[in-house]
C-alpha cells in the first residue's frame, strides 16, 4: 500500500466515527427526550410500518386528542389513569410487543409509559417518540382524523396556524370586557375553585364531547366572539380541529392558558 492510500485509509477510520458521532447528536438534539431518558428503547417511523402488524399500538394521551387524531388501530389509554399498567399487561398477553406514542419530539409521555411498563415488570415495550403527526404525514392511509381516513396532511393544524389565534393574557383580557363568549376546557381537577370571569364563562370538559359539540353549535348559530383558556397553553390545539370543523372562523386562544394568566405583569 502507498503512503498516500495508508493515509487515506486512516482518515476514513478516523472520520466514520466522527459521523457516527454527529448522527447521534443529531438524533437526540431533535429528539429532546432521548438525552432524559437514553436507555429506554424506542422504534423510527420506518421500522413501525414495515412490521406495523406485529406491535399492539398505545396511544397514551387523553381521550379528546385520541379522538381528534391517532393512529389507525392504536388502542386509547391515557398514561394518567388508574389501571395504567394493567391494561398494559393483558395487550402483551397476545404476545405482540407493545410500542406507546403520544404527540412527537417534544412530549414525554411515550417515554414516561414506557419507564412505568418497565419498572412494572414488563417487556418487550418500546417509545415511538416521533408520535401521531409525523406518521399521519408519512402514512396517512394509516391515521384517522376526526373519524375519518385516509388523513389528508392539508388538514393537519401547524403551529403557524395556531399561532394566529393566540392572545397574550392582557390582550384576552381586554376582549372579555366585549360581548364575547368564554369557554374554560380545564377539567375539573385542574380548574379547583378558580375562574378567570366568574358569571361569564361556561365550564366543559374536552372529554365532555357531546355537550362541547352542543355548546360549539350555539357559538357558531349567535356568531359570538369566543374566547378559549386551559390550564398551559397545550390543550386548545386540539379543540382548534373540533372549533374548524364546526365553522367557527372568530376564535381566540390564551397564550400558556391558566399558567400564563398568573405570570402576566400586575397593573
Amino acid at each position: 500500500m502507498t503512503s498516500r492510500s495508508a493515509l487515506g485509509a486512516l482518515a476514513l477510520v478516523l472520520l466514520f466515527p466522527l459521523l457516527a458521532l454527529t448522527q447521534v447528536q443529531a438524533q437526540t438534539d431533535d429528539f429532546p427526550g432521548r438525552k432524559i431518558y437514553p436507555s429506554l428503547p424506542v422504534i423510527e417511523t420506518a421500522e413501525l410500518a414495515q412490521d406495523f402488524d406485529r406491535y399492539n399500538i398505545v396511544d397514551v394521551r387523553s381521550n379528546y386528542e385520541y379522538d381528534t387524531l391517532h393512529i389507525d388501530g392504536a388502542v386509547n389509554i391515557p398514561l394518567n389513569k388508574p389501571g395504567f399498567v394493567k391494561r398494559v399487561r393483558k395487550l402483551l398477553e397476545d404476545g405482540k410487543p407493545v410500542v406507546f406514542y403520544c404527540n412527537g419530539h417534544t412530549c414525554y409521555k411515550s417515554y414516561k409509559a414506557t419507564r412505568k411498563a418497565i419498572d412494572a415488570g414488563l417487556q418487550r415495550v418500546r417509545a415511538y417518540d416521533a408520535g401521531v403527526f409525523d406518521w399521519a404525514r408519512a402514512h396517512p392511509d394509516r391515521a384517522v382524523l376526526l373519524g375519518q381516513k385516509p388523513v389528508d396532511p392539508q388538514r393537519l393544524i401547524g403551529k403557524e396556524q395556531l399561532k394566529q389565534h393566540l392572545l397574550t393574557p392582557e390582550e384576552f383580557a381586554q376582549r372579555a370586557q366585549s360581548n364575547v363568549a368564554i369557554l374554560d376546557v380545564r377539567d375539573a381537577a385542574q380548574r379547583g375553585l378558580i375562574e378567570l370571569f366568574p358569571f361569564r364563562q361556561t365550564n366543559i370538559a374536552l372529554d365532555d364531547k357531546d355537550r362541547l359539540d352542543r355548546y360549539l353549535k350555539k357559538i357558531r348559530e349567535s356568531g359570538k366572539t369566543l374566547l378559549v383558556y386551559d390550564a398551559a397553553g397545550k390543550q386548545v390545539r386540539w379543540l382548534q380541529y373540533r372549533l374548524e370543523q364546526a365553522g367557527i372562523k372568530d376564535y381566540w386562544f390564551m397564550k400558556g392558558g391558566m399558567k400564563a394568566w398568573f405570570k402576566r405583569p400586575k397593573a
